[in-house]
């Protein structure tokens, strides 16, 4: 794969301060490492409001064509999502750089496909793309209709846009048909357990918090775990046996959350979703030494609610508790004092003890 020069530009409000700027592009570069480009240039636009036509001003899409020319850069990544006509805008002006435009939305799904390992993840990801893609390509086409078609008259973007969206829905439905077979899988699957009266327990959480490390410490498989996003796309499950009950539960792993996922998304992902959504319990987990933490949290209470996950017992992991200091601990212990939570350190075993105690008492 040809590995992308990207230049990252944001849209931020004037009033805005450096540091949270910073870090919304910090998070962007994140995303852009995990997919293999080279950001080359991070800046900011600050409007008030996006553009109507180009989102970040003409004047800026030209000076970062300048600037990509200058750099050899051949991607412009705008942290925030575009609409059709702001893309073809875009796109036209830095057609003459030889530059592409992609907004947060196009990274994302690149990301998966480069993660996918099983059919399935595949066909999420296919799916995922059509919802996000579809719309923008006949909303684009009508815009090239209106322009070239004239008055009462049918143009060939029109045409052209119908044929695909007939294209985009058959290839659609086949994807559901699909994924439908996979999910009677999982249901047949979660009946056994049901009858066997198997609980489950979901790691959940911001992405790269340590879930799949944690998978692998509780049930001693031995999952691909990275120091990236998105490292886990497939549903993974394996069993933790309690040895003073006698109980044995399943735990699983579910991709990792991240803010502004859209919604489309996060429908497309009901593979490794609906073990979260279907558990007995969930294990919420939090990078102890992310300076941003309570807003990964945030993230993850608010995409669990999109899920309509409510009223489930839960359990916060403060996971790489090796990375903080006492004083950091403590800080951190204040602001949860009304939560139920436990200290480990997934990769060196530490807490687990402690962490598979209060998860008994759980379940």
């Amino acid at each position: 794969m040809t590995q992308h020069k990207a230049i990252l530009i944001d849209l931020i409000h004037p009033r805005m301060l450096k540091a949270h700027a910073f870090d919304r592009l910090a998070e962007l570069e994140e995303l852009v490492n995990t997919y293999g480009g080279i950001v080359v240039v991070k800046t900011w636009q600050k409007r008030f409001a996006p553009h109507p036509k180009t989102y970040i001003g003409t004047g800026k899409v030209g000076e970062l064509g300048e600037e990509a020319k200058r750099l050899g850069a051949d991607l412009v990544i705008i942290n925030g999502e575009l609409k059709p006509r702001q893309t073809y805008e875009i796109s036209e002006t830095l057609r003459k750089y030889k530059v592409q435009v992609w907004d947060r939305i196009d990274l994302i799904p690149k990301i998966f496909a480069k993660h996918a390992k099983t059919a399935e993840a595949r066909l999420e990801i296919e799916l995922a793309s059509i919802h996000h893609m579809g719309p923008r390509i006949f909303r684009m086409g009508m815009e090239l209709s209106r322009q070239g078609g004239g008055i009462g008259t049918s143009g060939i973007g029109e045409t052209n846009t119908e044929r695909m969206r007939r294209h985009l829905k058959e290839k659609e439905r086949r994807i559901n048909e699909k994924l439908a077979t996979y999910e009677r899988g999982r249901a047949l699957q979660r009946a056994s357990r049901k009858r066997q009266s198997l609980q489950t327990v979901a790691i959940v959480g911001y992405t790269n918090a340590g879930k799949t490390t944690l998978l692998n410490a509780l049930t001693g498989r031995k999952e691909y775990a990275a120091d990236v996003l998105f490292a886990t796309l497939d549903t993974r499950v394996g069993k933790l046996y309690f040895p003073e009950s006698g109980r044995t539960v399943l735990v699983s792993d579910t991709i990792g959350f991240i803010k502004q996922l859209p919604p489309e998304l996060i429908k497309a992902f009901t593979s490794t979703l609906s073990e979260a959504v279907d558990a007995d319990v969930l294990l919420i987990v939090l990078d102890a030494g992310d300076a941003h933490l309570f807003q990964h949290f945030h993230v993850v209470r608010d995409i669990l609610l999109r899920l309509g996950i409510v009223n489930r017992p839960y359990l916060l992991v403060l996971n790489k508790m090796d990375t903080t200091t006492a004083s950091i601990r403590s800080q951190i212990e204040q602001r949860l004092s009304d939560e139920p939570f436990v200290w480990i350190s997934a990769q060196s075993g530490q807490g687990l003890g402690g962490l598979k105690q209060k998860l008994m008492e759980i379940v």
